[in-house]
This record gives C-alpha cells, sequence and structure tokens, in this order.
C-alpha cells in the first residue's frame, strides 16, 4: 500500500501532491491493478488534512482512469503507468540512491542535487562527457 507524505515546503496543492505520489507508484510499479489505496479516513488520520483534499485526488486519478471506487470496498488501481522491466527498475534507483548517497558525502545538499538531476534530465546525455550509453 502506498504510504503518502507531504511537503508543505513545496508550494504545491496538497490534492495534486497526493495524486502525484500515486501517479509514481503506478509509474514505478509499486502499485498494480487491483491493488487497493488507503481510504480518506486512513489518510486523513495519517497526514491531518480534510478528507475532500483526498477526495479531490482520488477523483482526478478516477478522471484519468488510474483508478476506481466500489463502493463500500473503496478506490482501487485500474492500470499501471509502468512500461519497464521492474527489476531493471529496481537495479536504476538503487543506481541513483548510491549516486545521492555520493553526492550528500560530498557535501551537496538537496537543492544542489535537485539542479544537477534537472540539468542531466533537460540535456542531451549523448553530448554530456561523451556519454554514448545511457547505462553506463
Amino acid at each position: 500500500m502506498i504510504d503518502f507524505q507531504l511537503d508543505d515546503r513545496s508550494g504545491v496543492a496538497t490534492y495534486l501532491q497526493l495524486a502525484l505520489q500515486v501517479r509514481h507508484a503506478l509509474r514505478l510499479g509499486l502499485l498494480r491493478p487491483g491493488d487497493k489505496l488507503p481510504t480518506a479516513k486512513e489518510v486523513v488520520a495519517k497526514l491531518a488534512i480534510n478528507p475532500n483534499t483526498v477526495l479531490k485526488a482520488y477523483r482526478e486519478l478516477e478522471r484519468e482512469g488510474l483508478v476506481g471506487a466500489r463502493p463500500g470496498q473503496g478506490t482501487f488501481v485500474l492500470k499501471t503507468l509502468s512500461h519497464n522491466d521492474p527489476a531493471e527498475q529496481t537495479e536504476l534507483r538503487q543506481r541513483l540512491a548510491h549516486w545521492v548517497v555520493s553526492a550528500r558525502r560530498a557535501g551537496l545538499v538537496d537543492e544542489d542535487i535537485d539542479a544537477i538531476y534537472h540539468t542531466v534530465m533537460r540535456s542531451n546525455l549523448d553530448h554530456i562527457g561523451g556519454l554514448n550509453d545511457t547505462r553506463a
């Protein structure tokens, strides 16, 4: 089951943070069709937010066809956004986590890491340091 977290400093509306976390979990294969999302009551108890905020996030995901509500049972995942091999994704996440640990040891803070990440994501990797294989 997904474990929602909120970032009060992000400037992103709470319902959008919840919806984005579900989309990320779907993309990473952490949520699969048939999985049940936490009830609004469970999310409210954990995050101390308005139940309508949770319902708004779930309605947005429902409009996108990603989840569906079953009366009296809850909200369930209908489809995934993952198109990759789960084992490969796990390996890539582990490699990225190792890089983040190295970056922190080098004294980088979150803003530094975000800047590097976004710069690389927006760049053509073939032109960065002569990389020809993005799996390197």
